[in-house]
């Protein structure tokens, strides 16, 4: 999550809008209803009429659905079937990811200011105080909504919050940063199987994998305001291909489970749901590797922020769960078609 995320659909590609300058178009296109960096805010009665499209822009609404896919994978993982409590630990799980979000842009207003001045606090489209409300607002929900999932639940999305914080406050610029993000995405797989009452032991390898792969993108994402080196990119690479063989190695699971049964057919979804995975990022990968410029640098932590889905389908298949494992999938057309109506940087 942006507060979790290179979970972060937003705050890990939205650095490289300081590198295009004027030639990006979030940066030099009024939109309809969008005003233009130099656009000064509203005042009067319209200015306490909520912009939609930049609250919009703000909290990254298209990459939330990169979100559902952590607690579906962690109910897999750990052998439990989606319940009501698995809505609940996703609704939460929503909450603190928004949180992150809202809390992310607010801690990086100054600099937004001189180098994306279009973002919706610096343009004026929203307050400061309206952000941090926003955030501490959404946190509490998320706290709440994992709570009536639980007392596991609530033992998990405890440390998922504080974890969001203290990236967006603290560790964001610092060596711990790209560590902290990566265990923010597991955190948030791990709150899915203590909210649906499985064994959270048993998701711990699924949430390594899921956080090892944002930990990989994290660190691509440092470099993408400036010229970098091919090291960060390769890694990727390399921690792709091996994610991708771990993936056909099934952790034990309890084969008197009704859903254990076809295992023929979960090990097909998983190969064929790992080759997806595979192949939104190594082509990226690769072209940033050999010409580490920021755009191509961008393009590639875009994959692997989209790469998020289809990763998340392969623990769920990989774990048996065939069902979940393609209810995530459905999720994927979706974000692509909001990312086209509301910008995720």
């Amino acid at each position: 999550m942006s507060g979790a995320e290179a979970v972060s659909g937003g705050e890990a590609v939205d650095r490289a809008s300081a590198v295009r300058g004027g030639a990006d178009p979030a940066s030099t296109t009024h939109r309809a209803g969008t005003p233009s960096a130099g656009t000064p805010a509203l005042r009067g009665p319209a200015a306490r009429i909520p912009d939609l499209r930049a609250w919009g822009e703000l909290l990254r609404l298209p990459a939330l659905f990169t979100v559902p896919g952590d607690a579906l994978a962690g109910a897999a993982a750990a052998t439990a079937r989606p319940d009501r409590r698995t809505v609940l630990a996703i609704a939460s799980s929503l909450c603190l990811y928004e949180a992150g979000m809202a809390l992310n842009d607010w801690a990086d207003r100054t600099e937004d200011a001189a180098e994306r001045p279009h973002r919706p606090l610096p343009s004026g489209r929203v307050r400061p105080a309206a952000a941090l409300g926003a955030a501490c607002a959404l946190t509490a929900a998320g706290l709440a909504l994992a709570a009536r999932a639980g007392r596991p639940a609530l033992t998990v999305a405890a440390p998922l919050a504080a974890t969001v914080w203290s990236y967006d406050l603290v560790l964001k610029g610092t060596p711990a940063g790209p560590f902290a993000m990566a265990a923010a995405r597991g955190l948030d797989l791990l709150l899915g199987a203590a909210a649906t009452g499985g064994r959270i032991s048993r998701a711990l390898p699924s949430a390594a994998l899921l956080s090892t792969h944002t930990l990989a993108v994290t660190t691509v994402s440092r470099h993408e305001t400036r010229d970098g080196t091919p090291s960060a990119p390769l890694a990727a690479l390399a921690t792709t291909g091996a994610l991708a063989w771990l993936l056909h190695h099934r952790p034990p699971h309890d084969r008197s489970s009704p859903r254990r049964r076809r295992p023929g057919l979960a090990a097909a979804t998983t190969t064929a749901l790992t080759a997806a995975y595979t192949a939104t990022v190594a082509r990226p990968y690769v072209h940033a590797a050999l010409n580490p410029s920021p755009p191509l640098t961008q393009q590639a932590v875009g994959a692997g922020i989209r790469a998020t889905i289809p990763l998340q389908c392969a623990l769920a298949a990989r774990s048996g769960a065939v069902a979940t494992a393609l209810l995530t999938a459905a999720l994927a057309p979706a974000a692509q078609w909001f990312a086209k109506r509301v910008s995720v940087t």
